[in-house]
């Protein structure tokens, strides 16, 4: 039997208590269905449980400066065959490992690959540029594709980076007993999407693959493609010789190599930032990225932390730096994206237009979820609609949305109209925990000496620091 195994990390911030308005707690589940799926046939007998030390890509331990714990996973009786979409059953451990490997290859090939877009000129990697941490090398507020290349999209696209903790969406989120009191209801929180409505990486590569403003392609397409693409033998090595007699199977084999290359550790979650070594005690941060530091996670100044977690978990592994919570914020409307213009829509995030469980569920209007802020000074487009292109726009918006929301939202007869891309009835969402906690007249949360400290210690988080190179 297959079964899905994930490891919760909690990334309670220790050095104060959450606050009240917003009452979140930070377990995480490290999600690696696809490649767990892989292993799930190695030793006869009961299953067992087996700590993965990095032999193939995608199920590496995070060890050394991390201090995260070796992945666990299952493993079951093998009493079954192999399929077409890549389910290895009877096999040894070294054959899962390699056909982990390949299939890490084959997705990489794919990511890269125009040819699956119905346009044949978008990728994966048109949006999530390698370079970017995965995000848009651009500063486009949304990505344009389609057929013709030339529908815009709706949302910001957000970063592959860094995807491997995030739980699978639920309503109400609870820690495990050993991470923290699971007597706290943390609200909405996780899935892979920007509304959190899917949770497998397979699944999170449909949406683009099938969009009609992204790649606008189709399963009968994409299978056409890996058909006639130079890895189609190899294709036909990890899934089988049948694999491309149906292509809704063929498509599947598709998604599962996507997800399996965007779970490679050493690509997108290698925790190699000035951070991570400071953690490590290994680095140290200037005057002003420790200043930065200590704003961001006081609960009086910017309370960044409160959603953002800068602290390891108490199992020792790194901090995502997001508790992967829905949550409104009341970003301004975006004006500039095609669906704004017609003034009735309104992107109200997890109750829909594009996640519809939830919709007509007033509760859930407006909330987005939380993204990690590892990499995020390699980012050229922030929030979900866009609407800001720096840092420095970003952090304004945080200090002074309530002290100066004039600077924000439309004047109309002298009189600001906040939350201008949230209808009325659903304010009572809108968080109002630090910085939003202000009124007109007060002091902004931050001044412009200390939005620079606070972007400087967010340097610290984008990966590849070097030592020897500062």
């Amino acid at each position: 039997m297959l079964q899905r195994l994930v490891r919760h990390s909690t990334r309670t911030q220790t050095h104060s208590p959450m606050p009240a308005g917003r009452s979140r707690r930070y377990g995480h589940v490290l999600l690696a269905a696809g490649v767990l799926a892989l292993l799930a046939a190695c030793d006869g007998g009961k299953p067992q449980m087996e700590s993965v030390d990095g032999a193939a890509h995608g199920v590496s331990s995070l060890n050394g400066t991390t201090g995260a714990k070796p992945m666990k996973i299952a493993l079951s009786s093998p009493d079954s065959r192999a399929d077409p979409a890549g389910q290895p059953h009877g096999q040894s451990r070294a054959e899962v490992y390699a056909q982990v490997r390949r299939m890490t290859v084959l997705g990489k090939q794919m990511f890269f690959d125009p040819s699956l877009s119905g346009s044949g000129k978008m990728s994966c990697a048109t949006c999530h540029n390698p370079n970017r941490a995965f995000t848009p090398a651009n500063a486009l507020d949304v990505q344009i594709g389609g057929t013709d290349m030339r529908r815009p999209g709706m949302r910001a696209v957000p970063t592959l980076k860094y995807l491997q903790a995030v739980p699978p969406f639920a309503e109400h989120y609870h820690d495990s007993d050993d991470e923290g009191d699971e007597s706290v209801d943390a609200g909405p929180t996780g899935g892979l999407t920007w509304d959190g409505r899917v949770d497998r990486g397979a699944d999170q590569a449909r949406i683009p693959l099938l969009s009609s403003f992204e790649m606008a392609s189709t399963p009968r397409k994409v299978a056409d493609a890996v058909r006639a693409a130079p890895y189609a033998d190899a294709f036909r090595e990890v899934f089988g010789e049948h694999v491309f007699d149906d292509e809704n199977v063929t498509f599947k084999a598709v998604l599962k190599s996507l997800e399996t290359f965007e779970q490679s550790p050493e690509v997108f979650y290698p925790y190699t930032s000035k951070y991570d070594a400071y953690l490590a005690g290994k680095a140290t941060l200037t005057r002003a990225e420790m200043h930065g530091l200590q704003l961001f996670n006081d609960e009086k100044k910017g309370n960044c932390a409160s959603c953002h977690i800068s602290q390891r978990a108490k199992d020792g592994s790194p901090p995502q730096f997001s508790d992967f919570g829905l949550i409104a914020v009341g970003v301004p409307r975006n004006r500039a994206l095609a669906v704004n213009r017609d003034p009735r829509f309104f992107d109200l995030g997890a109750c829909g237009p594009e996640r519809t469980d939830l919709g007509g569920r007033a509760e859930f209007c407006g909330l987005f979820r939380t993204p990690t802020l590892r990499n995020v000074a390699l980012k050229k487009t922030f929030f979900h609609n866009g609407i800001y292109h720096s840092l420095e726009d970003v952090m304004r918006f945080y200090a002074r949305r309530d002290t100066n929301p004039e600077e924000f939202y439309p004047v109309v007869r002298g009189k600001v109209r906040k939350f201008d891309d949230l209808p009325r009835q659903y304010w009572a969402n809108l968080n109002t925990d630090a910085p939003f906690d202000r009124q007109p007249g007060d002091a902004p949360v931050f001044s412009d000496a200390e939005i620079k400290d606070v972007i400087a210690f967010l340097g610290t988080l984008t990966d590849g620091w070097q030592p020897l190179a500062h």
